[in-house]
């Protein structure tokens, strides 16, 4: 029973793995990279490595998760034509 779980375990981790490299969107990406590391710790703390899995669960999927969604947040700036379209309906609702 045990191996039949951590077999799906290590198909959700090649699922998330693929599916974040096909999205096109980068935070459903960054969100689905982060996913594959959580199951890869469910999946050390099967095979009896719980202190590698408190450190991928950590790391892995909490720390690098995060400090890779506020870079893309911070890098992700609107385009110039949205401004613009931006100040065009501020000014159309004022007159």
């Amino acid at each position: 029973m045990l191996d039949i779980l951590a077999i799906l375990l290590c198909l959700s981790i090649l699922a998330s793995g693929i599916l974040a490299v096909r999205l096109n969107n980068l935070m459903a990406a960054m969100v689905s990279a982060g996913l594959s590391s959580l199951f890869a710790s469910v999946c050390y703390v099967l095979l009896a490595a719980p202190d590698v899995a408190m450190a991928e669960a950590a790391i892995g999927s909490g720390l690098s998760m995060l400090i890779f969604l506020y870079a893309i947040r911070k890098t992700s700036a609107e385009s110039p034509s949205a401004d613009k379209q931006a100040v065009d309906n501020i000014v159309a609702a004022k007159e």
